[in-house]
C-alpha cells in the first residue's frame, strides 16, 4: 500500500484529539472506577488512532480495512461507555466529545467503503 504516514489522515488526527478529551472528562471519575468505567473508556479511546496507525503500517487495504473496522468497534464501545458515564452522573456533558465521535464514525466507514471498493 502506498501514501503517507498514518500521522497524515484527519482521521488519525482526530482520534487523538479523542483520546486526549476523554482523558480530560475521565481525570474526574469517582476514584472507586479508576480500575473499571475509567479504565475501560481509555482503553477504548486509545485503541481507536493505535489501530488507525497499525493498519496504516500494513502492507495491504485488505489489512488496513480490517484494523479500521476494529477501531470502529472500539468507537462504538467508547460510545456506549461514555453513555453509561452520563447515566451514572459522572459526566454532565458529552455533546462536543460524542460529535466528534460520530464525525470519526462517518470518516472510519467512508475509508473502509473507499478502500473496500478497491477489490481487495
Amino acid at each position: 500500500m502506498k501514501g503517507n504516514s498514518y500521522r497524515d489522515l484527519l482521521v488519525w488526527q482526530k482520534s487523538m484529539e479523542l483520546t486526549k478529551q476523554v482523558y480530560m472528562i475521565t481525570k474526574d471519575f469517582p476514584k472507586d472506577e479508576i480500575y473499571g468505567l475509567t479504565s475501560q473508556i481509555r482503553r477504548c479511546a486509545v485503541s481507536i488512532p493505535s489501530n488507525i496507525a497499525e493498519g496504516r503500517g500494513r502492507n495491504s487495504d485488505k489489512e488496513f480495512i480490517r484494523f479500521l473496522q476494529i477501531s470502529l468497534g472500539s468507537l462504538y464501545e467508547l460510545q456506549t461507555q461514555l453513555d453509561l458515564a452520563l447515566s451514572f452522573n459522572y459526566i454532565t456533558n458529552i455533546e462536543n466529545i460524542l460529535d466528534l465521535s460520530l464525525e470519526i464514525e462517518k470518516m472510519l466507514n467512508k475509508l473502509i467503503t473507499v478502500k473496500g471498493g478497491r477489490n481487495v
